[in-house]
């Protein structure tokens, strides 16, 4: 069965980026009001951008159109990266927060590391 015609809620990776999103939700409430257009927002949206690149991508028909989506899905992560760091250093962000947000944030990088490399593998297309 090609990659497409299997929902995408079956796929491990989409399942760890969901909970990846749900995790950036939970953290973000207690971040200043002020940063409400920020970072608050900022880190939802890149989050958001990796599950939805992952489900977007996992219905294209083809292989290059597939890999591009989940190249975006990895560039957001890497912006995740960026402002899970900076939040933690500005001190929106307790260390065992911080921590949960970016042990989370790896795996869904492995996995999607992991998809993709299976991805360019696959000869069903």
């Amino acid at each position: 069965m090609k990659t497409f015609e299997q929902p995408y809620h079956t796929l491990i990776v989409w399942k760890e980026s969901h909970r990846f999103v749900l995790d950036v939700y939970v953290a973000t409430e207690k971040f200043p009001k002020h940063e409400l257009f920020g970072a608050t927002s900022q880190l939802r949206r890149a989050a958001m951008s990796i599950e939805l690149n992952i489900v977007e991508g996992h219905g294209k028909r083809t292989k290059p159109d597939h890999l591009r989506f989940l190249d975006i899905a990895k560039g957001s992560l890497r912006e995740c990266a960026a402002i899970i760091e900076l939040s933690r250093d500005l001190g929106y962000l307790e260390q065992e927060a911080y921590e949960r947000l970016e042990q989370q944030r790896r795996k869904t990088g492995y996995l999607l590391h992991q998809f993709a490399t299976g991805t360019k593998e696959r000869t069903d297309y």
